[in-house]
This record gives structure tokens, sequence and C-alpha cells, in this order.
């Protein structure tokens, strides 16, 4: 026998939440088969079975949230296997958290008592929050009050939602991830109203509100397309930073033909060794991460009326997944490694982030990130930041230009050189415009200027 308990999901991550089990109890496991699946503040993920076996018990059912390191499932060989269908049909209908919670002798009645209902409808919001259930509640009242994980009451506080507008769909009506998710990319129409004394004591211009997106429904010539999971957390999280960071633009354009008197001599004994090519993109981060050493509030997050400056570089790379969504993969202690070792760690992590092989560690606490727009063709963009980080750097597309240049004994001639442009969203609550650009000024110097054939 062999207890399986929610393991360690990323260096901050202390809680998750069940959401799927692939296996009930009495089937088969295999040796690193998907046995759960598990929601967490910062990825949902498959977890493999660490053993082989039989799954002989279940012990938190899917939508309970717990802490990492709980027991949640217990597998042993085939003889150890209860009779699964016997132990379903002593509690059919009760789910574990309620056998937890509750002193009743019985299942409860599908509905709250008409009385308290109707004696107190405009309580029943708060119950969704308040976990101060009295023996008298109805056992309804305590399921609805079980809804809110640490991962949804988040992502609903952050949006403003109202929680009690927004339908659960899990297990017990339990509302979701993907619940609020959905209702977020609904432009926030389940947004909380003020009470009624409020409206009662203010005119209702004094207080903005977001204004709901306009409904769109389908006609006979469209196509409805559904918002994978993916693309629905990524929506939420751009909205939310947008909201969060006052966001500014900055933008330099940096001449490669430095980088190319290094990168064209050595690209195929390079891709002959390393067996990938070498791309501008490791120049890119290795000049960000020497210029974060420079400027190091650019690698920070913003706290409680206070900066807290990284004395490191976890460096962020987005991926793109054919075009079905994004992901950033975390380049740790960048600033301790040199060009050769960065595109190697770089094109590990994206090889295998489009292989959907990564761990919830490897894409979670970066400090800094870069958003590669460049291979698809951008000439320049603006990137959303990646919160709490307080700056994101665009590599947009390198081309062929004519460029002034100096040339010794003579005054200025034209030449043609690789010219792109680094493009930068930055919190102007971090710091202002002139250091800003002093960043990037630095980064550009350092691609211009360096003699990059020692670092290769």
């Amino acid at each position: 026998m062999a207890e399986i308990t929610l393991p360690q999901l990323g260096e901050t991550v202390t809680e998750g939440t069940i959401t799927k089990w692939f296996k009930k109890v009495g089937d088969t496991v295999a040796l690193d088969e998907p046995l759960f699946e598990v929601s967490t503040d910062k990825v949902d993920t498959e977890v493999p079975s660490p053993i082989s076996g039989v799954l002989t018990e279940i012990r938190v059912a899917e939508g309970d949230t717990v802490p990492v390191g709980t027991v949640i499932a217990v597998v042993g060989d085939a003889s150890s296997a209860p009779p699964a269908p016997v132990a379903a049909a002593s509690t059919p209908a009760v789910a574990p958290s309620t056998l937890a919670s509750s002193n009743v002798s019985a299942p409860p009645p599908p509905a709250p008592a008409p009385a308290p209902v109707a004696s107190t409808p405009a309580a029943a919001p708060s119950t969704l929050t308040s976990s101060n259930v009295s023996e008298s509640t109805p056992a309804s009242a305590t399921i609805t009050s079980a809804v809110l994980s640490p991962v949804v009451r988040k992502l609903i506080a952050e949006n403003n939602l109202n929680a009690a507008s927004i339908t659960g769909t899990g297990p017990g009506g339990r509302i979701t991830r993907d619940d609020v998710l959905a209702a977020i990319s609904r432009g926030g129409a389940t947004t909380a109203a003020p009470a009624p004394a409020a409206v009662a004591s203010a005119p209702a211009a004094s207080a903005p509100q977001r204004a709901a997106a306009p409904k769109v429904v389908a006609g006979a010539r469209d196509e409805v397309v559904a918002l994978s999971k993916i693309r629905q957390a990524t929506g939420a999280h751009m909205v939310a930073s947008k909201a969060i960071s006052p966001h500014v633009l900055s933008v330099v354009e940096v001449d490669y033909a430095n980088v190319d008197v290094t990168r064209l001599r050595v690209k195929e004994e390079f891709k002959a060794q390393e067996g990938f090519s070498l791309t501008y993109l490791p120049f890119i981060a290795r000049a960000v991460v020497d210029a974060l050493a420079d400027f190091p509030h650019m690698n920070s997050s913003l706290g409680d009326n206070e900066l807290i400056v990284h004395r490191y570089v976890d460096l962020g790379i987005a991926v793109d997944l054919d075009y079905q969504g994004l992901l950033v993969p975390v380049v740790r202690d960048a600033e301790g490694k040199r060009l050769r070792a960065l595109s190697r760690e770089i094109n590990d992590l994206a090889t295998r982030t489009r292989s959907r092989h990564l761990s919830p560690d490897e894409i979670s606490g970066g400090t800094f990130t870069i958003s590669n727009n460049g291979s698809a063709g951008s000439v320049l963009t603006m990137p959303v930041i990646n919160q709490p980080q307080v700056a994101i750097l665009s590599t947009d597309a390198i081309s062929k230009k004519p460029v002034v240049i100096e040339v010794p004994g003579f005054s200025e001639s034209i030449a043609i050189h690789p010219v792109g442009n680094l493009a930068m969203a930055w919190d102007h609550r971090a710091f202002d415009g002139a250091y800003a650009a002093g960043f990037l000024s630095r980064v550009k110097l350092i691609l211009e200027t360096r003699d990059w054939s020692s670092e290769v």
C-alpha cells in the first residue's frame, strides 16, 4: 500500500484544488500514467502516478482544496482493492467534505427549507465567503460556502466579481476556475453591485463602474469557437494586468551587425555541436541580463507601497503554442549563465513547452520577461506586463536596412545592416521614463559593441 500525496507544484504554491480524477477506486494505475488534475494559482496540470498498482482509496473529492503534502489517495496491489460498489452504495450522495463538516445522520434534503430563504433573501451572497455556518444552516448552504477554493476566491477578488451571480459547474455546484474565467471573458458582467444602502446614500454617477461588454449572439453565418482553458486564463491575466499597472511603451532601434560578426561565423559549427540554430534571442537575453545588473529596479515587483528588488534574474521567455495559447517558462538564475548556456536552456524550455512537458515550477516565479514576437514578423509590439513583474521586453523582426555608419578615416557612409526594434512595456509606478530609457540604451549598447566571440 502506498499513499499518494499532493506534490509541491511550484516554489510558492502551498495548496491545490483537485479538479478531476482520471481513475476511480478499483482501477489499475500504471507508473507515470495521469492520475488526477490539479489547479493552483499558478497553473492547471495533470499529475502522473508515482507508483503502479490498483487505486484502493480516494480521500479528496473533485473540487476540494487541500494543502501540499496531504494524502489524497492510496494505491495498493490487486488483492488490497476494496469492493468499490459496496463502498459507493453506503454513502451515495454525501461528499467527503460534507461528512467532515456536518453532524447530520441522514443525507440532507436537496434544497433548504422555504422559510429561511424567504426571510433572508439578501443574505445569500455572504454565505459564499463565510465559513462560520451555524448548526441550523441548511445543508445546501454549507455546500455553497465551500465552493470558493483559494484559486477561485483570488480570481473573483482581483476582478471585482460577484460570486453570487456566477453559476458553478463543479461537483456539488462548486464554482470552478473555468466558471470565473468565463465570467471575466464576458467583460465583467458579473461585477458586484453596491449594497442598497450605498445606492441610497450616494448618486450612482459618483461611483464609476466598469462597463459591461456588449452581448454578441452568433448568427447563421458565424462559427462559434469555444475558448480553451489556457486562452481563458491568458485573457483573465492580461485584463488584470492592464487594470493593475499603468502601462508605458519605450522603444529603441538596434543594429545587429556586431552580433552577426560572431553569429554568422559560428552558426554552422554551433548547430552541429548543439543540434539547434543560434538565433538572435540568446544574444538579446544575455544583454538584458547584464543591463538588469546596472538597472536593478527593472528586475523587481511592487509590494504594498514598496518596490521589491530581486537580486537574481529568473528570466521568462514567452513561447507560442502553435497559435493555441502562450506559456512563459523561466530560465532560473540567468545572471550566472553565458550565451551558450542561455541558448541551451531557452531551446530546451521552448521545446518542452510546445510538447507540454513542463512542470508547474518551470512556468512560475519569473522576475523579467522577454516576448519574442520578431520570429512571427512583427515590427513594433506593445506587450502586456506579466504580473507581478514591472516590465516586459518585445523582440521584433530583424531585417536588413540602410544605416548610417562611421568609416575610419572618412566621415560617414551608408551600409546595409540587420536592424530591429526592442519595445518595452513598463509599469510607471515603479520608475519613470528616463530610467526605462536608460535600461534600453544599455541593452542596445551591449548588443552593438560587445565582442561576442568569447561567449560561444
